[in-house]
């Protein structure tokens, strides 16, 4: 994985070395390894390498030479299918200098142009410059693992994996514009697909490819899901899931570099992690797994309907059951606390609060001895993990169901800067998603309620766990893969009946009966539990005092964009804000701590609004 970045432009008006030194530097972490440019009269583009596969041959910019045209590609990410793909370009007279994917994906861009990036399964971001057409080309890809932030105008484009490094070219306007300021208070910390909260920067969708050239700037989806008839068994059904699943982890756990697995023991980690363990035991190796807990958690840990029970005892039995070498990573709540800016700084917008500042510390840690992980994000997404799946009353509620909040919202932020269309806003984005569902004709309601939860969930919900996952294991030069984002089981998902999906009665029942006979029954019969967060009052406290000094300062961010009576209110009742303020872990202390973020995020970035 790396860091890649850009600018192309027709009028002959690069900028100085310095504002592409400064951009190069802002994406060290992402690429802590080796550094490269390339320049020419209309192009800059800008490589930081976090070494994985072929350390001597995936050098970048990376430029060859083919049918008169000079090609130079940026890349950032992971094929998992690139020895099938280079063997297609061998047998087409292709030549290759090493065993790089950077080298693959170049060489399929020219013999396949755009349609290249429908013969890839990974996950990526990349640019390809052609120096004589003047033209560029940039795909992300299909469920938007890996970033891609841009901002264009008639003669130029500058890109880059993080929008914060957008912010150092002079070309970009730092305001936070009126839709911005809305995504960031309502929807907070969701947002927009394509959308950001900076004027006129955009990101590439997932499965969206441009180009760029004098002719113009083009935008195109290469994929999306489509509703087709599932025609299998229950036992075919069941064994294709095991398969698919099976193959997407074998595919990524190639790599030159020391790899390891995220196990909260949970059945998605669990799973992720046999199929490791089991192929490290051919070869007589022991897979490496981490986990995260808190200080004092045990104390003060209390049972919800989304948070069952705690990780530590279900650790203790699947590390065991396939014998991993398991670390037990433990922080504490004064800790997390004050990495809440940082973990601002690695998202480059304000996140999920100490959910963010947990998983910075966590990566921090395992890249101490690993540079590449395995993660089970996108399960809960396409086998229907999460409450809104199975109950009906979040099932067609005609908003996201992962937020509660936007009375409380309403409320605690200033009417003249969310404006009078707050519930329009938030609905109209809700309904822009809703309104990618593909059906089939034979759908019933339920049915199709359940194709367009599943885009919610893929569009929406999704893509802040990805941003989430991306920014704070890259911010510490750690690549995060997720194999159930592989988009084979995505696709298969969307097609899966629900009364297979929730097979024997259980959310994600069907996952559970392909892989019983592979994990104890312990795991297999676990309730859903996310991401731990820390119950420690102590975490509490420490974002409370540090918002009210914030609050203390007039000149603050935060002064011009809430009602701070009625956040004051709150500090002495938190019940007030007993509803969800995103998804199953954002409540009272983490909406402090976001509100943090906020005020750090526009003073970091010296943005207005």
């Amino acid at each position: 994985m790396c860091g890649i970045a850009g600018h192309v432009c027709f009028d002959g008006k690069l900028l100085g070395n310095e504002v592409y030194d400064k951009m190069s530097e802002q994406l060290s972490r992402r690429g802590p390894d080796d550094a490269g440019l390339f320049k020419n009269n209309n192009c800059v583009l800008i490589h930081r390498r976090l070494v994985v596969i072929d350390p001597a041959n995936g050098t970048q910019p990376m430029s060859v030479f083919e049918r008169g045209e000079n090609y130079t590609i940026v890349y950032n990410g992971e094929l998992y299918n690139t020895n099938e793909v280079r063997k297609k370009l061998i047998d087409l007279g292709y030549d290759f200098k090493g065993y790089s994917d950077t080298e693959v994906v170049l060489k399929s861009y020219i013999e396949w142009n755009e349609g290249c990036v429908k013969k890839f399964n990974g996950i990526f971001a990349f640019a390809i410059y052609m120096s004589n057409k003047n033209e560029l080309f940039a795909a992300r890809d299909r469920l938007g693992v890996k970033p891609f932030f841009y901002y264009q105008n008639q003669n130029n484009i500058v890109f880059a994996s993080e929008m914060s490094t957008l912010l150092f070219n002079a070309g970009i306007n730092r305001t936070i514009d009126s839709f911005g300021i809305k995504q960031l208070l309502l929807m907070g910390p969701g947002k927009s697909c394509g959308r950001t909260c900076i004027k006129n920067v955009f990101e590439l969708k997932p499965g969206e490819f441009l180009k760029f050239s004098k002719s113009g700037f083009y935008l195109q989806i290469y994929w999306k899901l489509l509703a087709k008839p599932h025609q299998e068994s229950l036992e075919n059904s069941i064994n294709h899931i095991k398969y698919l699943v099976t193959d997407a982890v074998k595919k990524q756990i190639v790599s030159d570099v020391p790899l390891g697995c995220f196990l909260s023991g949970g059945l998605d980690s669990s799973i992720i992690s046999k199929i490791v363990s089991d192929c490290y035991a051919v070869n007589n190796q022991q897979l490496s797994t981490y986990s995260v807990d808190y200080k004092d958690n045990s104390k003060y840990f209390l049972k919800n309907a989304f948070q069952p029970d705690s990780d530590d005892l279900f650790v203790d039995i699947i590390s065991n059951y396939i014998n991993s070498s398991h670390t037990k990573i433990l922080l504490d709540s004064s800790d997390l606390a004050n990495t809440i800016e940082l973990a601002c700084v690695a998202r480059s917008l304000p996140g999920m609060a100490d959910i963010d500042s947990s998983l910075l510390l966590f990566c921090n840690e395992i890249k101490k001895n690993h540079t590449v992980c395995l993660s089970g994000e996108g399960a809960d997404e396409v086998f229907g993990g999460y409450p809104w799946y199975h109950n009906d009353a979040l099932l067609f509620k005609d908003s996201f169901p992962w937020s509660n909040s936007i009375e409380l919202r309403k409320q605690l932020f200033k009417k003249e800067i969310i404006g009078k269309d707050a519930d329009d806003f938030v609905y109209n984005e809700y309904r822009s998603i809703i309104a990618l569902s593909d059906y089939l004709d034979s759908d019933n309601v339920y049915e199709r309620r359940m194709r367009e939860m599943y885009m919610l969930n893929i569009y929406g919900f999704l893509q802040t766990l990805l941003d989430r996952k991306d920014r704070m294991s890259m911010y510490s030069g750690l690549e995060v893969r997720v194999p159930f984002c592989d988009y084979r089981i995505v696709e298969y998902g969307y097609n899966l009946p629900p009364k297979l999906k929730y097979l024997n009665g259980r959310e994600k029942g069907i996952i559970r009966e392909s892989f019983k006979n592979e994990l104890p029954d312990i795991i297999i019969q676990r309730r859903k539990s996310p991401y731990p967060k820390t119950f420690n009052p102590l975490f509490l406290n420490l974002v409370r005092e540090k918002l009210k000094l914030i609050l203390s300062d007039s000149k603050s961010a935060l002064s011009g964009l809430l009602n701070v009576g009625f956040l004051k209110t709150l500090f002495s009742d938190p019940e007030k804000t007993s509803h969800y303020w995103y998804g199953q872990l954002m409540s009272t202390p983490q909406i402090y701590a976001y509100l943090i973020q906020i005020e750090h995020f526009i003073k970091k970035f010296r943005l207005t609004y």
